[in-house]
């Protein structure tokens, strides 16, 4: 099985976000902007089937001779990167931190065989195979940046300003968020996830945090002026619902402290949030465990991460205590 189709929504002025056509892991927003001198990717698809959708429905609205030739790159996670072997010749901006998280997280290929070979009669088997099995990265080379920088980069697409930002670290060690003036937007990648009552979404995951460098990325968002905001995941947002966003934060980083701060262990503090059940649209509740436990290694002063085959295999292990509470009828 795979997943096929997605939104195109037009936000004006040569620029388009690209929005799959449902919620889960692996499933990442992407922008478009165009102009009669160029075009430029901001972020890709997860795998070549998907990008190679984005790029038909991208090379719909080129002008006649205009090529995307640049691909500027939120942050180093493979859902938002590794698409962008459909484009061979483009060059790829990223922050010089994304090298971190390049070298943390598995290639195309070994994530691949990670999911076709995990036994799917356990937990983590039968995780990777229902949320991962849908993408093939079998033929997908690894992909790397072309262009690093670090602080700020402005670039010019004809008549267009993109102002890219790099930030401290928050969803991964290697964040930016680009800003277009002329469209009054804001693609923000990772740093937000979105959710709304047509569009649920699903529950944040943090790789690197603390949770108020996070927080920090959504207020510089709303900083730039950018009345659209076009998160990593989920419905295009307003200004108001960034703020929603960043409630929705704050409940989770004054939860992990009060867990922390009796003792509590960061799984099981990942467990009682769930069960609080404070945000009952939103999806993968197991996610916490990662968030949880980046922000008790902030507390803890660590600067260590797991690695991510054990992160998962903990979150597989959450999602199956979670689906069998339903199972049972009681609460998730």
């Amino acid at each position: 099985m795979s997943i096929t189709g997605g939104d195109v929504v037009d936000l004006g002025a040569g620029l388009y976000a690209w929005l799959p056509p449902k919620r889960g892991w692996g499933l990442a927003n992407c922008g478009l902007l165009v102009s009669p001198q160029g075009a430029l990717w901001i972020d890709t698809p997860y795998d070549p089937l998907l990008a190679g959708q984005f790029l038909a429905e991208s090379e719909k609205r080129l002008p006649h001779g205009v090529t995307i030739d640049r691909i500027v790159v939120t942050h180093a996670n493979g859902d938002h990167f590794w698409g962008a072997g459909v484009l061979p010749g483009a060059e790829i901006i990223a922050t010089r931190e994304a090298r971190e998280h390049i070298h943390y997280d598995p290639t195309p290929q070994q994530q691949h065989m990670l999911v076709t070979n995990s036994d799917p009669a356990t937990p983590l088997g039968a995780y990777l195979g229902r949320h991962f099995g849908v993408f093939d990265w079998s033929s997908t080379e690894p992909v790397r940046p072309t262009t690093y920088f670090t602080g700020e980069l402005e670039l010019t697409l004809g008549e267009f300003t993109v102002q890219v930002s790099s930030l401290p670290p928050a969803h991964t060690s290697g964040d930016l968020i680009v800003h277009l003036p002329a469209q009054r937007t804001v693609f923000s990648g990772d740093v937000i996830f979105s959710s709304s009552a047509d569009h649920p979404g699903d529950h944040p995951v943090h790789w690197a945090g603390p949770l108020d460098n996070v927080i920090a990325a959504c207020e510089r968002v709303l900083a730039t002026g950018a009345e659209v905001i076009v998160p990593g995941h989920g419905p295009v947002l307003d200004r108001a619902g960034v703020r929603e966003h960043i409630g929705y934060l704050s409940y989770v980083r004054e939860r992990a402290h009060a867990f922390h701060t009796e003792g509590v262990p960061a799984s099981e503090a990942a467990r009682r949030v769930i069960r609080e059940h404070r945000y009952p649209a939103l999806g993968l509740p197991e996610r916490l465990v990662v968030t949880i436990g980046s922000e008790y290694r902030h507390l803890d002063g660590r600067d260590d991460m797991p690695g991510v085959l054990q992160v998962m295999s903990e979150v597989a292990a959450v999602a199956h205590e979670v689906e069998s509470a339903v199972a049972d009828g009681g609460p998730a």
